[in-house]
């Protein structure tokens, strides 16, 4: 399932064509995704101008001028692709071609930026919804989501200050949506690599027993941020299902530590240690048990 860079790479693609423009028309060619669709669906978006296009965790969020809000969730293999004038640049070096059969294609909004938005979704897991914006504190898909790991709130003090107490495992910690949002197996598998804890740590360990960050928590609050940030820059991880808004690949993926590395040597420098993997909590691990404390 698309994490937080992947969201973040589809905003960005969306912005220039979306926010400030009018939702000409709305298609949704089907009765439902994951989820039905609220029978006034298509009336509440179309003629609307998106005045803002932001990210909450692993969802899209267009905000209309009517003051409702447009939620986006691409599912497992959700995606959306833009189609411009003939005249407009084609993609970069990391083009994927998109299959022409459009059977899959189940949402359209036509933007008066002259750009159509295509929403595809072989699986049918994504969804989409539409909320009153005074209403979205009460949303339940919403109102538990921890803090924005790239948000200024975001700190050791505040991971520490989730964790004290917790048994459960660092890596469990962390995939705990209620604790920092966003998150997938992915990015925690590389962030615990590169602040050199074990994704088996009692996550009570990121605070002191007077609830002060440790220099753990320290370390993997400052490696969460680098990990995120670079994936962004890279377009996201492209594994199966992922493309950019383009059709472009993205290709963080080339640059892992851990992550689907088993068998390969750490890339810890002077580690010398091998990447294993083991199953934890229903999902893949992977990390190195030498350098990984």
């Amino acid at each position: 399932m698309p994490e937080l860079p992947e969201v973040e790479t589809v905003r960005r693609g969306l912005q220039p064509v979306m926010e400030g423009a009018k939702i000409v028309v709305a298609e949704a060619r089907r009765p439902d995704l994951r989820f039905p669709f609220q029978p006034d669906f298509v009336a509440r978006l179309q003629g609307q101008i998106v005045t803002g296009l932001g990210r909450r965790a692993k969802y899209l969020m267009a905000d209309l001028g009517s003051g409702d809000v447009l939620l986006m969730h691409l599912g497992m293999s959700g995606s959306f692709r833009v189609i411009k004038p003939a005249n407009e640049a084609a993609p970069g070096e990391f083009h994927y071609p998109r299959g022409k059969d459009s059977a899959h294609d189940h949402v359209l909004f036509r933007m008066s930026s002259g750009a159509d938005i295509v929403f595809n979704d072989p699986r049918r897991f994504g969804y989409m919804k539409v909320i009153a914006r005074n209403a979205l504190e009460d949303e339940p898909l919403l109102r538990d989501l921890g803090p924005e790991p790239l948000g200024n709130e975001f700190d050791a003090a505040m991971l520490a200050h989730s964790c004290a107490g917790k048994t459960t495992s660092l890596k469990a910690a962390l995939l705990d949506q209620r604790v920092v949002a966003g998150l997938g197996n992915i990015y925690v598998c590389e962030a615990l690599h590169r602040s050199h804890l074990s994704p088996r740590r009692i996550a009570a360990t990121l605070s002191t027993r007077k609830g002060e960050p440790t220099d753990h928590a320290k370390r993997l609050v400052a490696a969460i941020h680098t990990v995120l940030n670079d994936a962004i820059k890279a377009g996201g991880s492209s594994l199966r299902d992922h493309r950019q808004t383009s059709g472009e690949l993205g290709y963080f993926q080339h640059s892992f530590k851990v992550y689907d590395r088993e068998g390969e040597t750490c890339k810890t420098p002077r580690c010398g240690g091998t990447v294993k993997r083991f199953t934890q909590n229903g999902r893949s691990t992977f990390w190195c048990s030498k350098c990984q404390k």
